[in-house]
């Protein structure tokens, strides 16, 4: 029963160790470890953002870096802001490949395999897509002398753009997406996909 009990406590304090926002030692208790450092190297605190913290009013985000550069900070701005929208591309791939699983699920429509292919169009039309109104939210300097930006997508963007990639993919491989559901037209399966949440 003691022991029982200990594993209890042990579990709490281990649980809310984990879920604090604050420093937490390593694992040799020799230094502390911040929950947010910047990735220049500098291991300096950083806020959350810059880790992927969610954003209010904004539904999608990714952080760019560039660093240091004597082309000036127009220059490392616009490098940061093209990584973030590299990455900002893939976060919309994987949320558009749940909401067409997603969809399928719910509706009982299309196998596995038909969804498979679905997803491999879609995400080839979002590589081949500019992601259109995505802005830089944030940016700052990083304790190296670089550049670390937020690029997001409020929500109507997110949906707009999941749905025009969505149709356009749907028109580029009509037979296959006819799988899934047939019933409908590509702008209303569009649509639906599109306002599936992402699991």
């Amino acid at each position: 029963m003691k022991i029982k009990l200990l594993s209890v406590v042990a579990m709490v304090g281990l649980l809310s160790a984990c879920s604090s926002n604050e420093t937490v030692k390593n694992a040799d208790a020799s230094e502390t470890v911040q929950d947010c450092v910047f990735a220049d190297g500098s291991n300096q605190p950083a806020p959350q953002w810059v880790c992927g913290a969610p954003v209010k009013n904004v539904a999608l985000s990714a952080v760019g870096y560039a660093e240091k550069s004597a082309a000036g900070p127009n220059f490392m701005r616009q490098m940061a802001a093209t990584a973030a929208r590299v990455e900002l591309a893939q976060v919309l791939s994987l949320q558009l490949q749940n909401m067409v699983k997603q969809y399928a699920e719910t509706t009982g429509t299309g196998d596995a395999q038909t969804v498979d292919r679905v997803n491999s169009v879609v995400t080839k039309q979002i590589t081949d897509q500019k992601l259109v109104g995505s802005k830089v939210i944030r940016q700052m300097p990083t304790p190296t002398g670089g550049m670390v930006v937020l690029v997001g997508l409020d929500p109507k963007q997110t949906e707009s753009i999941s749905e025009d990639i969505l149709r356009t993919s749907m028109k580029n491989n009509a037979a296959l997406f006819q799988k899934l559901e047939a019933k409908k037209s590509f702008d209303e399966l569009a649509a639906d996909i599109a306002k599936q949440k992402a699991p």
